[in-house]
């Protein structure tokens, strides 16, 4: 047998992936839901795209924004689904250095850059409740262009020092990753030395990026939810209120399961391993799974165009 998980490397040729620690026997099992969940991510998310693309109406800042979800939960979902699978269906668990950390990249990219559009999507329904006879004048197509480029570029900088700190580190111990997918924190934990400064920044990550959105979503909803008391009659207000809760909607699928996989990795220190990958896979696989689905039932537009789709 080889030796290479217990030989000192800096730089090891290959990780090896062990799924959900614990729970080994029914992987097979577990792959059913997943393998539905990416079914229906990759069909929902590819519809939204299809739909607005081929529909001129829904040519519109809200529906730009929706498909840039789109594509950020195919990105998302396609850089860790299929290998999960192929560990459950054929315990083909081993992924290369390089791989892992191209799989690290994407997959902390793609997660702030999810967390970037819902932030461009409050601003969208800020600007249509608060401000709705300047909407066509302030969200052009060539902000919303400006937007998505710097939603895009804020998350490809801030994530790139992730797999240059996991290189530079020494890796002694093992290449065993108790994990479905190579995240920042699970190979770092590998290195043989202080990785203070990978945890750090991590930290900083999330601050900046999760903490500072989730106070721009605040402060926007707090001006949204002011404009909507504001008018003069009960149903004006829930009308209004009602063209928001798609987006409320996608914004609790993405940062319940966030919250909740920080606090449980952070201080949750006798909790099961597997359940901390677990609750990591529902925060991965489940927003790219229900943003579509969410969209496609609340959005009128959407719903109109996929029945006529289907039935005319």
């Amino acid at each position: 047998m080889s030796d290479s998980n217990t030989t000192d490397f800096r730089n090891p040729s290959t990780f090896i992936l062990l799924g959900i620690p614990g729970l080994e026997a029914a992987h097979i099992w577990i792959s059913i839901p997943f393998c539905a969940m990416y079914a229906i991510a990759l069909l929902g998310n590819f519809t939204i795209l299809f739909i607005v693309k081929r529909e001129p109406s829904l040519h519109r800042p809200m529906f730009y924004f929706l498909c840039m979800l789109a594509v950020t939960d195919l990105v998302l979902s396609t850089s860790t689904l299929p290998k999960m699978l192929s560990i459950f269906w054929f315990n083909s668990r081993e992924i290369s250095f390089n791989a892992c950390l191209t799989q690290m990249y994407f997959i902390h990219c793609f997660s702030g850059m999810e967390s970037g559009i819902l932030v461009a999507m409050a601003l969208d329904r800020y600007v249509a409740i608060c401000h709705p006879l300047r909407h066509s004048t302030i969200l052009t197509n060539s902000v919303v262009a400006k937007i998505g480029l710097a939603v895009v570029l804020r998350s490809g900088i801030i994530t790139l020092p992730y797999p240059f700190l996991a290189r530079r580190w020494p890796y002694c111990r093992t290449n065993i990753i108790p994990h479905f997918c190579c995240g920042h924190i699970a190979v770092v934990k590998l290195a043989c030395a202080d990785i203070r400064i990978s945890s750090y920044y991590g930290l900083f990550d999330l601050l900046s990026v999760i903490g500072m959105d989730v106070v721009f979503i605040a402060v926007s909803y707090t001006l949204i939810l002011r404009a909507i008391f504001r008018l003069p009659t009960k149903d004006a207000r829930l009308k209004t209120f009602g063209t928001c809760i798609s987006h409320l909607c996608a914004i609790s699928a993405l940062y319940i399961p966030d919250f909740f996989s920080f606090l449980t990795h952070r201080f949750g220190h006798n909790v099961p391993r597997h359940f901390l990958v677990l609750i990591a896979s529902v925060y991965l696989l489940v927003p790219p799974m229900i943003h579509p689905i969410i969209y496609g039932v609340r959005t009128k537009q959407i719903r109109g165009r996929l029945l006529q789709l289907f039935f005319s």
